[in-house]
């Protein structure tokens, strides 16, 4: 049994501009539109821009931004060290995010981090300038050599003639969003090509979904549908240019809009994939139906050529790539009714999928679809990376012939895969992600340092291995394989970009995949290391040192000892290091041995010597490799593991029994060094057909249940596993602990036949009104298994009344020097914080109170140096409100104004307001508007 926790279930109330999903503790709405003021609290000292708020089980942690913080893909999370606290929601100033506790400590306070994709926001930007101008050995990572050009450029356009137009349906409603979602495309398609074409299918990433023409960056919302006066940002296309290239080699291409799912994402619990799948799949089912009667599709449609949905390619940016690959997972396996919006039949099949940066917040990559992840090297909107858990994630879950690619884009930055997220050829305000907003010099990633590529540069690059992907996945050309699979060939068409691959299946046997039970080591300076370990001493990287591994990207439960990597430190040549897989490993059939390993980056010329040993103890000596480090700063995932290969012929030479390799040795040959070993593998040319095998899938879900007036009642966590599993698989859930700082995870088998995992939870009941209570699981799978609906729980909802609330004046009238005064009166006490704010609003006779009239201290603890030039209180900023906070247990507070004397002589001075407070719905209510008079001391 595991107990519940309180927290908030819904903040329909607030719009969120940054991303903001249910978290291990839980977002509110605003409590008021004033900033944060900073301040101490029993936890001892915070650092600048944060605060706690409230008491008890009503606490709330909220920091408040130096900067609006753009709307983006990456999600807004708060750490305590490496624990992560949970994921707050942004207020509509784009600067505030608060998160409830629901009574858990924080810890030590200065350890506190606001983290986005990696990258730290609440840090202080450096001086422009003043950051390390140059890295030591960053000018030789910068010029390394370019790879040898692929015979096959896929970048080269087609010889077709194309047609495009758009196409625009009823909009659809999805599970758990109130507005619906636009069907909107644009189809760029070939005219003259025989027969019927296969399909690529874009989905863009989540943006700012809505500007106001002429207007700047401040006037892009996220708001679904737009407002009067706005207009929808035409994120989908941007993709113009890889369409175009695509439907001149005989693809139809389509690309469509996926605002109406940004706007409303803030509260799915899985970012919007389920949501984002469900609108590709719908797409699809009309594109099936209008293949079968050509006759009733959109004049776009039928302007191209016919569609063949036998051979359909996904690409996806950011969220978006998440999507995609969600959409392809249902495909294969299909969702749960309750939580999917399509219900019709699969007519299609999925060859391959594309992700542009892509998230992966639940780490569940489909691994039976062969991808492409491109990876940029200067993204700083999913900066750390994580879509290289996309390849990573699929080791040992399936048969593993599905190839899956990374592709690591040296300078690119996350937006300017899209036109319309690059400023100069964007409709709305657009910008440069790589940490324009704090005006940051960075010596890799900031326009015009060596490294970095121009916005066409990098379209260019991108739209080349789009198409070369779709050579591959799609038309079945082996040609252009090298161009994925770490064999180190580049693309012509993508012109200066420097672009390097390595992969993980295909035509690959596992030799040495480091996990627990998987892999020992021995040697000086070499041991196995925690990917995600929070343990300084036993984590790969340590988090106080400069920039990160996108291998390494953390998960939002843990400890994970399954992620593990190989790390070797050496001060002196010589001393080998000995990996041994849990078994002998066969080679038999491969001709090279193919191995993932990175160093620290701006670092070249790291030599090691690789040998192999059977299980007969007979010895061959492979060969010599050299790998370099990528160009890298403090703020980038440069710690890439790159493919190197070394041929199998000595091993053969000498005898070796190749199909019983026991041992792998990594000689350092360089004075001192490090390096982390990711895999490796017994490495053959070739694209092995990809049959998908018949996995259990397994998905969590949310029950809501009333909370009760007394005793204890007992729930099952709603976990369907669904299926035609025909071995058994294995997971791992996670349920928080009691204290609420950390998790405790549990193996279990999925067994032919099993169709729920058995997680209860105890929901204790009472008679006082607070949010409801809600307790969250959240699974992965190891093997044999795959993940839909990663997170969920129980959640039971309050179901006794508000206590009424009464404003009545204490000292409404007061001379220049006192405070006024009004008491907040609850008729009873509440489980919860009730959050409330006094609306200062307009004095309609007589003269206002000003800024000048009151303490300058408490006017700055709310709204800053705000106290000149003077201006009427409820001016102060729009929308000017004091939080008032009712503290759980209590029943009633105080609302103070303190005045100050200003040695002028004039007439009595006022100030009206009304207490505004939100019930469960977050809908709010108001007293009636009370008036305070101050009169002159003299």
């Amino acid at each position: 049994m595991i107990r519940v926790t309180r927290v908030v279930t819904a903040a329909a109330a607030v719009v969120a501009l940054a991303a903001a999903t249910p978290g291990l503790a839980h977002a509110l709405p605003a409590a008021g539109s004033a900033p944060a003021a900073t301040g101490g609290s029993s936890d001892g000292r915070l650092p600048a821009g944060w605060e706690f708020t409230g008491a008890g089980d009503g606490r709330q942690l909220v920091w408040t931004s130096r900067e609006r913080v753009p709307m983006g893909d990456a999600r807004v999370e708060f750490y305590a060290g490496d624990r992560l606290v949970g994921r707050p929601a942004a207020d509509p100033d784009g600067r505030t995010f608060r998160l409830r506790l629901d009574g858990a400590r924080v810890g030590d306070p200065a350890d506190l981090r606001v983290l986005a994709g990696g990258r730290r926001l609440d840090a202080a930007a450096p001086v422009p300038g003043g950051q390390s101008q140059s890295l030591p050995g960053l000018e030789a990572a910068a010029r390394a050599e370019r790879l040898p050009a692929n015979p096959v450029d896929p970048g080269v356009p087609g010889h077709y003639r194309t047609a495009k137009g758009e196409y625009a349906l009823p909009g659809v409603r999805l599970p758990g969003f109130k507005a619906p979602v636009e069907m909107r495309g644009v189809v760029v398609g070939p005219v003259d090509a025989p027969g019927k074409r296969p399909v690529a299918l874009f989905l863009h990433g989540r943006h700012g979904t809505c500007y106001k023409p002429g207007g700047g960056e401040n006037d892009v919302t996220g708001d679904w549908p737009c407002k009067p006066g706005t207009l929808p940002i035409p994120s989908h296309l941007g993709y113009l240019k890889d369409q175009q290239l695509l439907a001149s080699q005989g693809y139809v291409t389509v690309s469509i809009s996926a605002n109406g799912i940004n706007g409303q994402d803030w509260a799915a619990e899985d970012g919007g994939a389920q949501a984002r799948s469900s609108l590709v799949r719908l797409h699809l089912a009309h594109w099936a139906d209008w293949a079968a009667k050509r006759s009733t599709a959109p004049a776009a449609v039928r302007a191209t050529d016919p569609a063949d949905l036998s051979r359909v390619m996904l690409v996806g940016h950011s969220r978006g790539g998440e999507g995609v690959n969600r959409a392809a997972m249902d495909s294969l396996y299909t969702p749960p009714a309750d939580q999917d919006g399509y219900h019709g039949k699969v007519r299609w099949t999925i060859r391959g999928n594309v992700l542009i940066g892509p998230t992966i917040f639940g780490q569940n990559p489909v691994p039976d679809v062969p991808s492409m992840t491109i990876l940029p090297g200067c993204d700083g909107d999913v900066s750390d990376l994580q879509g290289q858990i996309v390849a990573d994630g699929t080791r040992g879950i399936s048969r593993g012939t599905a190839l899956h690619s990374s592709v690591y884009v040296v300078g690119a930055n996350h937006n300017f895969f899209n036109s319309e997220w690059t400023p100069g050829l964007a409709k709305a305000p657009a910008q440069d992600d790589f940490f324009s907003d704090q005006g940051a010099v960075d010596p890799v990633c900031s326009p015009g340092k060596k490294p970095r590529l121009t916005a066409a540069q990098q379209h260019t690059a991108g739209a080349a291995y789009v198409a070369a992907a779709a050579r591959l996945f799609v038309a079945g050309d082996d040609t252009v394989r090298p161009l994925l699979d770490g064999t180190g060939r580049r693309a012509p068409s993508a012109g200066p970009a420097r672009v390097l691959t390595s992969a993980v299946g295909g035509n690959r046997s596992p030799f040495v995949v480091p996990g627990p039970d998987r892999t020992t080591v021995s040697g000086t300076g070499v041991r196995l290391c925690g990917q995600t370990d929070p343990n300084a001493s036993r984590a790969c990287l340590r988090r106080d040192k400069p920039g990160q591994s996108p291998h390494f990207a953390g998960w939002e439960a843990g400890p994970e000892p399954e992620r593990q990597a190989v790390a070797l430190k050496w001060t002196a040549p010589g001393a080998a290091a000995i990996v041994r897989p849990s078994r002998p490993a066969s080679l038999a059939a491969a001709e090279d041995l193919a191995l993932r390993l990175f160093v620290p980056p701006n670092t070249s010329g790291t030599r090691l010597d690789v040998a192999v040993t059977d299980a007969a103890g007979k010895r061959a000596d492979l060969g010599r490799i050299t790998v370099d480090g990528l160009p890298g700063s403090d703020r980038t995932s440069s710690y890439w593991a790159k493919e190197v290969r070394v041929p199998l012929t000595a091993a053969k030479r000498a005898g070796l029994d190749l199909k019983n390799i026991a041992s792998l040795r990594l000689t350092p040959r360089s004075r001192a060094g490090q390096a982390w070993l990711m895999d490796a593998w017994g490495w053959r040319p070739g694209t092995p057909q990809v049959l998908p095998a018949p996995l259990p899938r397994v998905d969590i879900g949310r029950l809501t249940v009333k909370e009760g007036d007394s005793g204890v009642r007992t729930y099952r966590v709603p976990v369907t596993v669904t299926g035609p599993a025909r071995s058994a698989g294995r997971v791992r859930y996670y349920v928080p602990t009691a204290d609420g700082n950390g998790f405790t995870g549990k193996t279990v088998a999925v067994r032919p036949g099993t169709r729920t995992i058995d997680v209860k939870v105890d929901v204790r009941g009472n008679e006082r009104w607070g949010h409801g209570f809600s307790r969250d699981l959240v699974v992965k799978a190891l093997s044999g298994a795959v993940v839909g609906s990663h997170r969920g729980g129980v959640t039971a909802e309050n179901d006794d009344p508000m206590p009424t609330v009464k404003v009545t004046p204490v000292a409404d009238k007061v001379t220049e020097g006192k405070a006024l005064t009004w008491r907040v009166t609850l008729s009873e006490a509440a489980d919860e914080q009730i959050y409330s704010q006094f609306e200062l609003l307009p004095v309609t006779r007589g003269a206002e109170l000003s800024t000048m009239d009151v303490d300058k201290a408490w006017l700055k603890g709310f709204w800053g140096d705000v106290q000149s030039p003077e201006r009427p209180l409820s001016k102060v900023v729009d929308g000017a409100s004091v939080p008032v906070e009712i503290t759980p247990g209590k029943t009633s507070v105080d609302i103070t104004i303190p005045t100050a004397k200003d040695g002028k002589a004039e007439s009595a001075e006022l100030v009206r307001g009304r207490l505004a407070w939100y019930d469960e719905n977050w809908q709010p209510h108001y007293a009636p508007t009370v008036t305070g008079t101050v009169r002159d001391a003299s």
